[in-house]
Parts: C-alpha cells; structure tokens; sequence
C-alpha cells in the first residue's frame, strides 16, 4: 500500500544536516540530552514521546517511539494508557476552547 508517508524516509532522518549542517547538529546534540535520564528517566521520556506523537499524528514519530517504548520495557497496556493520557488532553483542549464559543454566544445573543 502507496502512503503519502514512507515507512523508509524515518531511516533518513539522520541526513536532514545535509541541507543545513550547524543547525541539525544543534537539533541532533540538543535532542540526545533531552532523552538522557534526568529528573525523569529516558523510559518515561519515551513514553511521553509516544504520547505526543499521537497528539501532533506523526507517524514517523509514532513508528519510532513505538519500537523505542518497547525496547525501555514498555508492554502495550503502559503504551496504550499513554495514548489515552494524549487523547484525552487533546479532547479536553478542544472542549475548553468551547468556553470562548459560549462567551461569543452569550454577548451576540444579548
């Protein structure tokens, strides 16, 4: 199955310097430290990264993290409540923003 996305081009992301060398290794260098243990360790940073890549749909991201998470240990019960912590904060920042609608609502209808 042809998708817009290609399953082959997440092997390649380590060539996006070729356009911009200094910049991507900044991103590289700053990405790897982001991802050490720290306050958090590099499995719960795993799993949130899983967790984001549903809420901004990157499938690379999804694709990437999955295998990540499981490497860390993650069994699919930690992995599926993450997606589920992301699914309802995006549906929670959409319902709120149902708030500014009720307000505009309110001050047309006077």
């Amino acid at each position: 199955m042809k998708t817009y996305y290609n399953p082959e081009d997440l092997k390649k992301f380590g060539n996006i310097g070729e356009f911009q060398k200094t910049l991507a290794d900044k991103f590289f260098d700053y990405y790897g430290e982001v991802f050490k243990d720290g306050a958090l360790t590099a499995r719960e940073k795993s799993l949130i990264a899983l967790a984001v890549s549903h809420t901004i749909q990157c499938p690379y991201c999804i694709d990437a993290y999955t295998v990540d998470t499981m490497e860390k240990g993650c069994d699919e019960q930690q992995m599926m409540e993450a997606v589920h912590v992301a699914a309802a904060i995006r549906s929670g920042a959409s319902l709120v923003h149902g708030v500014q609608m009720m307000n505009k609502y309110k001050e047309l209808s006077m």
